[in-house]
């Protein structure tokens, strides 16, 4: 019987991929200006300005096209983040925790899902203003050292 050669056989396969819970990356958010002073503050991301980070869902990407791209190392600046989409609107920067499908790039990842964990840098009043629209606490950037990343 196929049914009876199976039940052992799940035991006999040896796993070959690569299977990680989150990934913590880095990334940044675009301020909108115009936003700055009404009850509806998201941040938004860089390149992509029409796409808005909602504190009460993940935000999500196709990562066969876009997806949510992050880095492996921390960005501070807009130097750091060696993107400049043309604009003056203030950047903030932090940690996203990433899951669902991850594609591994040199200098991060592009993946399925993507949620703040933490807004890290920036100017201090923005802040303390989209800590509390995502509901984060300052956090030291030391709470992520005890994650595994893939290029270790």
């Amino acid at each position: 019987m196929i049914m009876s050669n199976y039940i052992g056989l799940p035991g006999t396969l040896r796993h070959e991929g690569i299977r990680v819970g989150e990934i913590i990356a880095y990334r940044a958010w675009r301020v909108i200006v115009p936003r700055w002073l009404s009850g509806g503050d998201l941040l938004h991301s860089i390149a992509m300005r029409d796409y808005a980070w909602y504190p009460d869902r993940p935000a999500s990407g196709d990562v066969r096209t876009h997806g949510i791209y992050s880095f492996h190392n921390v960005i501070r600046s807009r130097d750091d983040y060696g993107y400049d989409p043309g604009t003056i609107e203030p950047f903030l920067f932090g940690r996203v925790k990433i899951w669902g499908e991850v594609v591994e790039h040199e200098a991060g990842y592009r993946s399925e899902f993507g949620k703040i964990v933490s807004l890290d840098y920036g100017d201090p009043e923005l802040l303390e203003r989209f800590r509390r629209v995502y509901g984060l606490n300052a956090e030291p950037e030391s709470s992520s050292k005890n994650v595994i990343r893939l290029d270790e």
